[in-house]
């Protein structure tokens, strides 16, 4: 059954005009920063050659692109999320669901890895840019290789959050900026953290940024893993319990 509906979320994402013009403007906006990035790099690449530990190609093109997918990201994402539960409560599609023998549980995973699907075809599409520079040159796998995991638990915390906050209301507007809200809030609740004050390590451990960083460093640590996955499963047991009780009241 879950599988029906991921297939169901799917056809409807890459069936919406809106989508397909938030995978065009991400694509265009992060092939632009690439090829600024290459710019850079090739300007300073005579300089670079004459050190033997200078940093490669990964680190002045891949990294700087994948920080700025991040961005763009956090920007996008609640536009994708925002009518994934708000759309179908405002419709009252939702009490056909909850009449019918699916599950709240399987209701809620078809939703999440269907915008997982589609948010994985734009991943595959910034990968593919650094990718295409080991034509050329040289790249440092196991570096492009953390920053990409990074960027997909990114990607994954993002979609659970904005599904969660779409469960919240009948208004997609509404669950968008709210999410926007909670990301942007939980992305620079680090920069409270400078320093050595009370709870200081609390916000550096609650701050997506945080993790992520070491990521982007070639750091690929179990505790961020960990971090994301324990955020990823947070949000979707609120969005079950919260859809739970809805169909109680039902």
């Amino acid at each position: 059954m879950i599988r029906a509906l991921v297939q169901k979320e799917m056809r409807s994402f890459f069936a919406s005009p809106l989508a397909w013009v938030i995978l065009a403007v991400a694509s265009l906006i992060l092939a632009w920063i690439f090829l600024l990035q290459v710019d850079l790099f090739l300007r300073v690449m005579p300089r670079l050659a004459l050190y033997p530990h200078a940093v490669g190609v990964t680190t002045l093109v891949a990294m700087p692109l994948l920080r700025s997918a991040t961005i763009i990201l956090l920007l996008l994402t609640p536009l994708l999320t925002m009518r994934l539960l708000s759309e179908e409560r405002r419709q009252k599609t939702l009490d056909l669901l909850y009449s019918s023998p699916v599950r709240v549980t399987e209701i809620v995973l078809g939703k999440y890895f269907g915008v997982l699907g589609f948010l994985g075809a734009l991943l595959a599409l910034i990968a593919l840019m650094p990718l295409s520079l080991e034509l050329g040159t040289h790249l440092d796998w196991g570096l492009l290789a953390a920053g990409i995991l990074g960027l997909a638990l990114v990607m994954a915390a993002f979609a659970a959050a904005g599904l969660y906050l779409s469960s919240l209301t009948e208004q997609p507007t509404l669950a968008a900026i709210s999410t926007f809200g909670l990301l942007l809030f939980l992305w620079i609740i680090s920069w409270a953290a400078r320093g050595q004050g009370p709870g200081s390590h609390i916000l550096r451990y609650v701050s997506l940024l945080n993790h992520f960083s070491a990521f982007m460093r070639g750091e690929v640590k179990v505790s961020d893993i960990l971090y994301y996955l324990l955020f990823i499963g947070l949000f979707l047991t609120l969005t079950i319990r919260r859809l739970d009780a809805d169909r109680l009241e039902h």
